[in-house]
């Protein structure tokens, strides 16, 4: 299917990146190239690098970059390769980095790729289709502690026990292999006052498993740790999360690196010598207005936090 993205909180994004015409730039989830788009018609010398785990929306992006081409460079890997894919490029800080974070609504609009709860396919949820850990293997070999753990931390589902139980006695008949089977097993494990809230009973479950899939909370981390190293002096950095867990990560770290000294409070002096690397532009996170959230109700829980390098 056609790679078709509205790009979310893009007009606060772009203001956030402070764009020059002559800088590098960075979009670590290139995605239909909304964002990258605006970035790319703002440079004259500059640069930007755009990088996806998923080939479909890559070869989208570049399709729709084709009039900028001389002065984008799009790279197929996981954003937590940060460090690396800068390196072979041959680039030591850029100017703006920005990481729209989560599943894409291509991604949950192609029905083959497995991600939505909403109609029948395989057991994938892979964002990178190289990559060899499917949703299928997940529910048809991980363990059932193992199960109940990820529905609980990646999905924050209460019933997280339930659901992982009837997964295994479920697969112990025969094995699952689409996504509307697993939805009719987690609706069988939950009590009916869940069956009638407004929530899709399987967002939960379906949120952690793909999580657990992309090692999503893993790459964050991985990204963020490596983000702050690679920023020019006053280099901005922005972030879009969709759920709490991501928003946690980014939040937390930025927090850390804004501060510094990592002495415990009751020493009198600072003894390890850390500086802060950035100052926070966004004490709280911005979000969709009215406008956007009309035109798209898929932003409702997008949050952007920005950062910028001292």
């Amino acid at each position: 299917m056609e790679f078709s993205h509205k790009s979310v909180l893009l007009d606060e994004c772009i203001d956030a990146l402070q764009i020059r015409p002559e800088g590098i730039y960075l979009d670590g989830t290139l995605g239909g190239a909304g964002h990258s788009y605006e970035i790319a018609r703002r440079l004259t010398t500059g640069r930007l690098i755009g990088i996806d785990r998923d080939t479909v929306a890559l070869e989208a992006a570049k399709k729709r970059l084709a009039p900028f081409a001389a002065r984008v460079t799009t790279v197929h890997s996981n954003f937590s390769e940060l460090t690396s894919i800068l390196d072979a490029l041959g680039i030591s800080t850029v100017d703006g980095m920005l990481f729209d974070l989560g599943v894409s609504s291509p991604q949950l609009d192609d029905a083959q790729r497995g991600f939505s709860y909403m109609a029948d396919a395989p057991l994938d949820m892979r964002m990178n289709r190289d990559d060899k850990l499917t949703a299928g293997e997940i529910v048809n070999t991980w363990q059932q502690e193992e199960l109940r753990r990820i529905l609980y931390e990646y999905g924050e589902e209460r019933y997280a026990p339930q659901i992982a139980a009837a997964i295994v006695r479920r697969r112990e008949k025969a094995p699952l292999r689409t996504t509307l089977e697993l939805v009719e097993v987690i609706r069988s494990a939950m009590p009916p006052q869940a069956l009638r809230e407004k929530q899709h009973p399987a967002k939960r479950s379906f949120q952690a498993i793909r999580i657990a899939v992309n090692d999503e909370l893993g790459a964050v981390s991985k990204l963020m740790r490596a983000a702050f190293s690679r920023l020019a002096p006053r280099g901005r950095l922005a972030v879009i999360t969709f759920h709490s867990l991501e928003d946690r990560i980014v939040k937390n770290e930025m927090q850390l690196a804004a501060r510094g000294c990592t002495c415990p409070p009751e020493f009198p002096v600072c003894v390890c010598g850390k500086k802060p690397l950035i100052r926070i532009i966004t004490r709280k996170p911005i979000v969709s207005n009215a406008r956007e959230l009309e035109e798209n109700p898929r932003a409702r829980s997008a949050k952007l936090r920005v950062a910028e390098k001292l």
